[in-house]
């Protein structure tokens, strides 16, 4: 097992070679800049790439050729044209490099695998994780991801990336997890690294989630958007002027934590009165639990639910439910106006399991953004909910692995 260990760092070694520039080899950079080109623009033909790049015709065909040998780059057929001698298309390589994502939810793992291409080859949702603050629980997780590797039909030479979405206060740049799994000196990006054998990066699963949206989901070229993950906590991702926004530590984006009310309910971070309190998946169950305690009926009543029960009882008319997403909804909105009054965004994007619930959750968000935000700003801001629904986290993770190959 040890030697198969170093013989796969190895092959990734060799695999990356290209990403692994020198700053000063300017060969290898503009080799790293054509496949941005076409992982942002899709196929190109020579001249085009030629001219976006600001090189020859000439240098840029040497270079073409030379990434096709390496197999990075493909030739796609010719661009029909009316006129004239149809030029070669170009683009990456679907098959030259994989990345895995592991978004990581309350009681359950999703898992996908990627191509540089950006297209999802492999997906399996849901997959029942113990997600607890132990070493044990680590293991258990990363059990999960070796044997969806094991299972893969790909080359896993070609894996270039794992990416671990994890909940809470996470410094992708130092490779720290602050919230869970820091049980030592070590950073977890190397924990992980050598319980699953590829090199790993981490992220927050809102910050994923977003990007995964701004990526593939209902981002149509807006560049600043905000992405509210309303799942059993509360968190968002923040998009500025197409760059996911970090924060000077990584933690940007603890909407959750914003304290907003008086009340005596105990958030998960230790403090009192936090907005995640009232408006979550965590929030809806206590509140849903409260009222049924007090003598109020539901489809809910004398069973453990779960978020799938909750839509249930909701498309079935359910009053509570709908009278406790409502509330949830119209709260958010009262939050989410501030942060238009302050960002101005393009774009808010409403994701994480709550959202699920459609309209009786988005509805109420609008109704309060109308009412406290300002009409100059709303004017221009498109209030939805998540295209990419429940995938969003998992195509996210595997986007920042490719994008993290591009930032070292």
């Amino acid at each position: 097992m040890i030697k198969k260990y170093y013989l796969r760092i190895e092959l990734l070694h060799i695999n990356m070679n290209l990403f692994n520039t020198n700053k000063e080899n300017k060969t290898d950079l503009t080799k790293n800049n054509i496949i941005k080109f076409y992982i942002a623009n899709g196929n190109s033909t020579i001249y085009d790439l030629s001219q976006e790049l600001n090189l020859s015709v000439p240098t840029t065909t040497k270079l073409v050729n030379e990434m096709c040998a390496e197999g990075y780059v493909r030739e796609y057929g010719k661009l029909e044209t009316s006129e004239g001698r149809h030029p070669n298309l170009y683009g990456v390589n679907p098959d030259s490099g994989y990345f895995v994502g592991v978004d990581i939810s309350h009681s359950v793992v999703n898992l996908g695998l990627m191509d540089f291409k950006g297209d999802l080859v492999d997906l399996q949702m849901n997959v029942p994780c113990c997600f607890e603050n132990t070493p044990e629980a680590l293991d258990g997780l990363c059990r999960v991801v070796n044997e969806f590797i094991e299972q893969l039909s790909i080359d896993k030479q070609k894996i270039l990336n794992v990416h671990f979405n994890i909940p809470g206060r996470v410094n992708p740049q130092t490779g720290y997890s602050y919230s869970v799994f820091n049980f030592s000196e070590t950073p977890l990006t190397k924990v992980l690294s050598d319980k699953v054998g590829y090199p790993v990066n981490i992220d927050n699963d809102s910050r994923a989630m977003a990007y995964g949206e701004f990526m593939k989901g209902c981002v149509k070229g807006e560049k600043n958007v905000l992405f509210l993950n309303v799942s059993w906590g509360l968190g968002m991702g923040i998009v500025i002027n197409g760059r996911l926004y970090n924060g000077k530590s990584g933690y940007a984006g603890e909407f959750g934590h914003v304290h907003l009310f008086e009340n005596e309910v105990l958030c998960h971070c230790g403090k009192k009165g936090c907005l995640e309190t009232e408006a979550s998946a965590s929030a809806f169950y206590r509140i849903v639990t409260e009222r049924l305690k007090n003598g109020e009926s539901s489809l809910l009543q004398d069973k453990s639910f779960t978020i799938d029960d909750v839509i249930d009882a909701i498309n079935s008319e359910d009053v509570l439910c709908i009278d406790v997403v409502e509330e949830i909804g119209y709260k958010l909105g009262e939050a989410l106006s501030a942060l238009i009054n302050i960002f101005n965004p393009e774009l808010v994007v409403i994701g994480g399991s709550m959202a699920l619930t459609g309209d009786y959750l988005l509805q109420p968000i609008k109704t309060a953004i109308r009412k406290y935000s300002l009409n100059l700003l709303i004017r221009d801001t498109c209030i939805c909910l998540s295209k990419l629904k429940d995938k969003a986290g998992v195509i996210g993770a595997c986007m920042l692995g490719r994008n993290r190959l591009f930032d070292k």
